[in-house]
């Protein structure tokens, strides 16, 4: 079995709702997952948009949340999780606002992609404090045993 990814809040492909954004209650949406491998002792999760700024010229990465060391007998995360409520031994890394924690969509032009990518890895990372995606994927190297993706759009209201 593959390890899947999926959300209650959007379909692969859709629009995430407004709630999970800068123009809603900027909470994170509930994520579900299945199939972990054997062998796997932590997951992490990275959500991007690969869009920024604008989707027909992007520039950057722009991290919304960054997980790592879930534990493994996890098999998502509900609605609006704050940081106290994530699963026992779960350690938070930056986003690109420079803080912990979920950011939601804010486009500042156009559709944006939001890439949730949860990975299966071998290993429960050593401490890494609060590091950006690149430190994490970094640590990862060598330790993804098998990684599942789900992505969702969504443009500001009113903007092209």
């Amino acid at each position: 079995m593959a390890l899947t990814l999926a959300s209650a809040a959007f379909r692969a492909g859709g629009e995430i709702p407004r709630r999970y954004t800068c123009e809603g209650d900027d909470v994170s949406p509930p994520l579900a997952w299945s199939g972990i491998p054997p062998g796997t002792t932590s997951l992490a999760l990275i959500v991007d948009d690969p869009d920024a700024p604008d989707p027909k010229h992007p520039k950057v990465d722009w991290v919304h949340w960054v997980l790592y060391n879930i534990p493994p007998g996890t098999d998502g995360l509900p609605d609006a999780v704050r940081p106290g409520a994530l699963p026992p031994g779960t350690r938070a890394g930056r986003n690109g606002w420079l803080r912990t924690g979920y950011g939601g969509p804010c486009p500042p032009i156009g559709r944006h992609r939001y890439f949730h990518r949860l990975y299966a890895l071998d290993t429960v990372l050593p401490d890494l404090g609060e590091p950006d995606q690149a430190a994490l994927e970094r640590a990862m190297q060598g330790h993804v045993l098998a990684h599942a993706e789900l992505i969702g759009t969504y443009q500001k209201s009113g903007r092209a």
